[in-house]
């Protein structure tokens, strides 16, 4: 954790910086080398952040001071890095890309356990007549998934159609069954208790509609309930409570991502993700792309006090991901109490968002551009596509790269109207090509920078507090909705008579 000490530093570097423009720090002989990493099939420069040679080395100095490599090494080895709850966090061993500690590795023997069972499943699907699978979570248990599927469908060498299914409303629900065959079709239940609301109507809806339970396989902690919804112990995946929903997508969680992709595809993913926990365990602290990414998080968050920011991924197949970030960083990071029961002295977590270029180009970046707040940015680009259109591909390239320069050095014509201020700072993180290795090192790029954020801050990254007391205020609201009671709340129970009687 950062001490005042170091946060008094980081603000007079800021301080002093503000004299020196993006433009004239970037235009520094041999910084887009200096300020650049590449690890596997990604390479990253942080040359257009708002940062110098003193500010940075300070920022890594302060890393060693703060025991991030410690921090990294309770990770790896199955420490109870959960301080709320008493567990350790260990999604690295799902890939088998934790530490050689017994809890890790205990960890990593179930996980293959568990790897073996999803083949075994897959293989007696793929002897059926079943031809769509229809994912059923939400949150941390659709997210991950839906994205990865997304991402790589120009892999998609399982036999499988997979849908996924997550909101409530059960519109959505009939819409995407009606497009399916119910003797053709499988669902798969992702619930780590097997009583998210959501998640049981929309099984209850797949069931209803398949006229039974014959082809409906779990992914739960929650045997038992999985079982009184009539799916056979046989066909329940295990969850286990070393890993949280938005770390989880290597888990039974992504069965639909191999049913999808195929066994050899999903372990190619996996693959990426534990070739990049290996750079993190093993690389020292300044040369670990990790650090440098969850250092530049912070010094833009605190330092430059900038509260969003801006996935731009430069590929449509990609265009999920500023979702799963949002989950992933948000819920992990949007803390204000640090471990030792102390109020956070900074902000956390930025708020996430953002699209896919160049679509959005023509929506939000006139604001990003020429509007009085700031929005750090992270471009992310593809250098060899998966089509044959070169043309298109350096469009699309193009388009990136000069985003990226104009956000930084802007432009002034002379024509107040037409000036465009700069100093936007932006990482880009460059992928060889979108294939599952190389997604699966981005998505672990994004989790490990997350926890040293964390550690940074002082707070916890694998606890979510803040996502249960709605749900909690919901369960009432249900009933009383229905009108077997009142709320408590003021506001509310006049709501709840508003709606009341729009249904008469």
């Amino acid at each position: 954790m950062l001490s005042d000490r170091h946060w008094r530093e980081i603000l007079g570097h800021a301080e002093r910086l503000r004299r020196h423009p993006l433009r004239e720090l970037a235009a520094a002989e041999g910084r887009a080398q200096a300020m650049s990493l590449s690890v596997g099939p990604i390479h990253a420069s942080f040359a257009r952040q708002h940062l110098d040679a003193q500010a940075w080395s300070s920022l890594l100095a302060m890393a060693g001071e703060a025991g991030l490599d410690t921090a990294l090494r309770a990770l790896f080895e199955g420490e109870p890095v959960n301080a709320s709850e008493g567990r350790p966090a260990l999604h690295m061993a799902l890939r088998d890309g934790a530490g050689g500690g017994p809890v890790a590795a205990a960890a990593s023997a179930e996980a293959r356990r568990a790897r073996e069972r999803m083949q075994a499943l897959a293989a007696a699907l793929a002897d059926s007549p079943v031809t769509d699978i229809v994912h059923v979570g939400i949150g941390g248990s659709d997210l991950g998934p839906r994205l990865a599927v997304d991402a790589l469908r120009d892999f998609t060498a399982g036999r499988f159609r997979v849908h996924f299914l997550s909101n409530a409303d059960g519109g959505v629900a009939a819409r995407l069954l009606a497009g399916l065959d119910p003797a053709k079709t499988a669902g798969v239940l992702v619930s780590k208790s097997f009583g998210t609301r959501e998640t049981l109507l929309n099984g209850e809806a797949l069931r209803d509609w398949m006229g039974g339970s014959e082809r409906l396989y779990a992914v739960s902690a929650n045997i038992e309930k999985a079982r009184a919804f009539g799916i056979g112990e046989e066909r329940v995946l295990p969850m286990w409570d070393w890993v949280g929903g938005r770390y989880s997508l290597w888990s039974a969680v992504g069965f639909s991502i191999l049913l999808a992709l195929g066994g050899d595809n999903f372990g190619r993913l996996l693959a990426g993700a534990a070739m990049m926990d290996a750079h993190v365990r093993d690389t020292v602290l300044a040369e670990n792309l990790a650090v440098w990414h969850a250092l530049t998080a912070v010094w833009n968050r605190n330092a430059l006090g900038l509260p969003t920011l801006a996935v731009l991924p430069y590929d449509p197949r990609l265009a999920l991901l500023p979702a799963h970030l949002q989950q992933l960083v948000m819920e992990s990071l949007g803390k204000s109490v640090r471990n030792d029961g102390s109020t956070a002295p900074v902000a956390t977590s930025p708020v996430i968002w953002g699209g896919a270029g160049t679509d959005v180009q023509h929506s939000f970046f006139q604001a990003l551009h020429q509007g009085r707040d700031i929005v750090p940015a992270e471009f992310i680009g593809v250098a060899r596509p998966a089509h044959g259109h070169d043309d298109s591909h350096r469009l699309l390239l193009a388009n990136l790269l000069a985003q990226a320069e104009a956000f930084a050095n802007g432009a002034d014509p002379g024509e107040p109207h037409r000036r465009h201020p700069g100093g936007r700072p932006s990482t880009l993180l460059l992928l060889d090509a979108l294939t599952p290795e190389a997604l699966g090192a981005l998505l672990a790029l994004y989790e490990h920078s997350v926890y040293l954020q964390a550690c940074l801050w002082g707070i916890n990254a694998f606890d979510q507090w803040g996502v249960e007391l709605g749900k909690r205020i919901a369960d009432g609201l249900q009933s009383q909705l229905a009108g077997q009671g009142e709320p408590e709340d003021p506001i509310t129970r006049a709501l709840v008579a508003e709606i009341r009687a729009r249904w008469k």
